[in-house]
């Protein structure tokens, strides 16, 4: 694939009927939802799951997204998404981009762009990310 970056975390979307929208394509809310779920996997096979955000009373929390969708996804679609941890300001924030391409097109549907900050799981506020959370973060962070 024609990676925007090298070395990213991909996960495989084998798009579905109950992705389909009205108008014949794969929702916009739905390119959401998978990206989330990516950046989920992402963090997981850092180390930093659930589990270790509840263990930290910390959580990294979307405060922006950016998405340009380039092209649609269809029924029965393989796509590839891809993420890479591109900012870390080892207090608050981190961002991540991502990219999604399909295997029939062979081409980019998707780019986005999305914002964390760190907030304390029992009060919701914003609180300077924890140790754990700049170590694993950062051995992902990639220049570009």
């Amino acid at each position: 694939m024609n990676w925007d970056i090298a070395n990213p975390f991909i996960t495989h979307i084998n798009v579905t009927a109950k992705n389909i929208d009205q108008l014949g394509h794969v929702n916009n809310a739905v390119y959401v939802t998978w990206l989330e779920q990516c950046a989920w996997q992402h963090s997981g096979s850092l180390g930093l799951n659930l589990a270790i955000y509840q263990q930290l009373d910390r959580a990294m929390v979307v405060i922006r997204h950016e998405i340009d969708y380039l092209a649609s996804a269809f029924v029965n679609d393989q796509l590839q998404l891809a993420t890479w941890i591109t900012e870390l300001d080892k207090k608050l924030r981190i961002t991540r981009q991502f990219q999604l391409i399909s295997q029939q097109q062979k081409k980019t549907i998707l780019r986005a762009k999305t914002i964390f900050c760190c907030i304390q799981l029992s009060t919701g506020k914003p609180k300077k990310m924890p140790d754990e959370f700049i170590i694993r973060y950062g051995n992902a962070l990639v220049q570009h």
